[in-house]
């Protein structure tokens, strides 16, 4: 392949030269510019994965002489998304000397802190695992990567003999090493025996490229990747169909979706035994193909090769013993069924933590799966948080890409447990998970917030997504829905929140916003009936239909949600929160309000009736109980407050003040303090409390409950 050629077909090629030339003269910039590129191609990369870097001749700043020094990606990092904040910079001839007092493979842990002797830059992030892989090779502009493409080769039984017949001696090989000091010394040990090669497949991990311009090595790395792809290509079938035929036949989209809404608070609820986690789900085609397969129950126990993808993926997947279009409604049978597998998966990983750990090894983590296997519907993954959810998922497709490679071209091989036990409990690898931000109080907790694209309901989402739990968006206006998603994104990012179209008077919308909420997260912890409507009439004035709307909306829109929330949260068997945003009307008597207040009586009996009924569970009812909180609502928007001023002799402008200098903190309310409240009652403070009413009105002595 000519060093010219822009057209690929398995990579991306994204260089615009336009743009390079506003960058000429600034390496680094031309090092991020580069890594973005890179890392906007998942068939490159996957996200935090890989590690660049550029050398260039800089001014000492003590001595003022021109000294060489490394820009590398820090630790912890992601390629895509890189700035020159997120950057190490180095002296390369002091990291170099390290070598000097190096003092062998069983002590190159120790190295890692010296690594902060040779910062040029003040500002720099700190240096990864991977500087030395880096530092000890020549090349002013280096690409570490993890294609699928290239690890499929690298985990494959004769990767060594494939490498090197397809690139004609041009890219070296380096057996299995984990990173750090050695591998660097391996790296640079491996061109000195090959002087000219242009990049070094590391045995079931990855790949090194480089050039002398930034431009040259993105090229260098496109070109070679490009080329482990076409291999596989021109590969697949030849051995026979790929991953020995199909097994199992894929239910229908539609009802994959259904089939995977219904288990997936189950399976949630079973992963969740040490914390709580939250859920994604993928039924994409590379997925499908693999799980119903012939080979998936020779090679999911094998477990992934490349150490990011194990990372996150655990050792290996919980493969289900269900049929695709199994009847799953009956949860009690379903739950003793699965039981077994998951008591299983513990203990195989207990017995691996067991048998792999040495005498200084961090403690054994959760020992649930992360990946979850569904013949015939798709995957599922848990974790901590979304993203984290999201992109094990991503990586495990990673592995099976990288498994289907590997078995077309020779035989798929998986890291030995020993091995990867050493990466995953590496001391190192714990340091690093013992400096990341502690859990806040709401992470791992899945909320849906009726009438949540504006006012109050906003508020508690907002509030909720601050404090680390994931939103289901939700409003009859799909207009209105989708502006406050798009604030979400902008705002908190795309793993924080999804939306639902929802009337909580019509069923279907109730049970289709459950099944988004199972499919997006794995389920629903806390719901918040903040959805409501106001009408301020007399008696004389009061319509049926007024009546039947005010009925329909807080009352069993109330009791219909809280009814479908609940069968989740039993499903999960984690407990929940259900939190009722009521009204100071729901017990205090007031003119042209018979309607209103009469339903909000109706909504404030009604949680004392569900707190009593799902103690057991574990559940709590709790009401929040606001007043005037005129700010964004709809309520505000309509004619209520004009039938509020009436009914108090002042004009709608004066209303606000009106009802502040009524309460006794003479004090307005607002949209933030009902969702502080919500917080208070989820926040883990008041996780013995239920049945409770907390006033949110500045102190309205009528409205007190007592």
């Amino acid at each position: 392949m000519s060093s010219k050629t822009t057209e690929f077909k398995h990579v991306s090629y994204l260089w615009d030269e336009a743009k390079a030339a506003e960058l000429a003269g600034d390496e680094v910039a031309l090092l991020i510019y580069r890594s973005n590129l890179l890392g906007a191609d998942l068939r490159l990369t996957n996200y935090g994965g890989g590690n660049t870097s550029c050398k260039l001749m800089s001014k000492d700043p003590l001595t003022g002489n021109d000294v060489e020094v490394m820009w590398i990606k820090g630790s912890g990092g992601d390629i895509g998304t890189l700035k020159k904040s997120g950057l190490a910079a180095l002296y390369v001839d002091r990291l170099r000397s390290l070598k000097n007092i190096y003092r062998g493979v069983e002590f190159e842990d120790e190295m890692v802190e010296l690594f902060n002797h040779c910062i040029y830059d003040l500002n720099s992030k700190a240096p990864s695992i991977d500087t030395p892989l880096h530092g000890f090779l020549p090349f002013k502009h280096i690409d570490h990567l993890h294609p699928d493409a290239a690890i499929a080769i690298a985990a494959a039984k004769d990767g060594k003999k494939i490498t090197r017949e397809l690139f004609n001696g041009t890219i070296g090989w380096v057996e299995w090493k984990k990173p750090g000091f050695e591998l660097g010394l391996q790296l640079k040990q491996c061109l000195d025996e090959n002087p000219g090669i242009r990049g070094i497949m590391l045995g079931s991990h990855g790949l090194f490229t480089w050039g002398d311009t930034a431009y040259e090595s993105y090229m260098n790395t496109l070109e070679v990747i490009e080329r482990c792809a076409e291999y596989l290509e021109e590969n697949y079938g030849k051995k026979g169909p790929v991953f020995g035929g199909q097994k199992v036949e894929s239910l229908d989209e539609t009802n994959r979706k259904k089939q995977a809404a219904a288990l997936a608070p189950i399976l949630r609820g079973f992963c969740s035994s040490y914390r709580h986690m939250v859920g994604h789900f993928t039924d994409d085609a590379r997925v499908l193909e693999f799980i119903n397969s012939n080979d998936l129950d020779r090679l999911a126990p094998l477990g992934t090769s490349c150490p990011d993808h194990f990372l996150r993926t655990k050792i290996s997947p919980l493969v289900l013993d269900l049929a695709p279009g199994e009847d799953l409604s009956d949860v009690t049978a379903l739950k003793a069924r699965l039981a077994p597998a998951f008591e299983a998966y513990r203990q195989m990983y207990t017995d691996y933590y067991n048998t792999c750990k040495h005498d200084n090894s961090p403690a054994i983590r959760d020992t649930n799966p992360v990946i979850i296997l569904y013949p015939g519907v798709g995957l599922f993954s848990f974790s901590k948080d979304k993203q984290t959810a999201r992109v094990a998922a991503e990586f495990y497709t990673n592995a099976i890409n990288v498994m289907k490679g590997a078995e077309a071209i020779s035989e798929y091989t998986s890291l030995p447990r020993q091995e990867a036990f050493d990466i995953e409990y590496w001391l190192l690898e714990e340091a690093k998970l013992q400096r990341m931000p502690k859990p806040k109080a709401l992470s791992g907790k899945i909320a849906l917030i009726t009438g949540s694209a504006g006012g109050i309901g906003k508020a508690i989402a907002k509030k909720f997504v601050d404090e680390g739990a994931v939103v289901i968006l939700n409003d009859m206006n799909a207009e209105r829905l989708e502006g406050a998603g798009e604030e979400f994104k902008k705002q908190y990012g795309k793993d924080s929140y999804t939306t639902a179209v929802l009337d909580v008077t019509k069923a279907d919308q109730i049970n289709e916003a459950l099944e988004i909420a199972a499919l997006a997260f794995g389920g629903v912890d806390i719901v918040v009936n903040n959805a409501g409507l106001s009408i301020s009439k007399s008696i004389a004035d009061h319509t049926e239909k007024d009546w039947d709307l005010l009925y329909d909306v807080l009352v069993k829109g109330q009791f219909f949600i809280t009814q479908a929330a609940v069968a989740v949260m039993k499903k999960q068997d984690i407990g929940g929160d259900i939190i009722n945003i009521v009204s100071k009307n729901a017990l205090v008597s007031g003119p042209n309000n018979a309607g209103y207040g009469s339903a909000k009586s109706a909504q404030l009996h009604l949680s004392r009736l569900n707190a009593a009924e799902l103690g057991t569970d574990k559940i709590r009812v709790n009401v929040v109980n606001p007043d005037a909180v005129i700010s964004d609502s709809n309520i505000w928007a309509g004619g209520w407050a004009e039938g509020r001023a009436k009914a108090y002799g002042v004009t709608v402008d004066e209303l606000p003040a009106y009802y502040a200098k009524r309460t006794l903190l003479n004090e307005v309310i607002l949209p933030a303090d009902i969702a502080n409240a919500c917080f208070a009652f989820t926040g883990g403070l008041l996780n013995k409390s239920t049945g409770n009413v907390l006033n949110v009105d500045g102190g309205v002595a009528m409205a007190f409950v007592r």
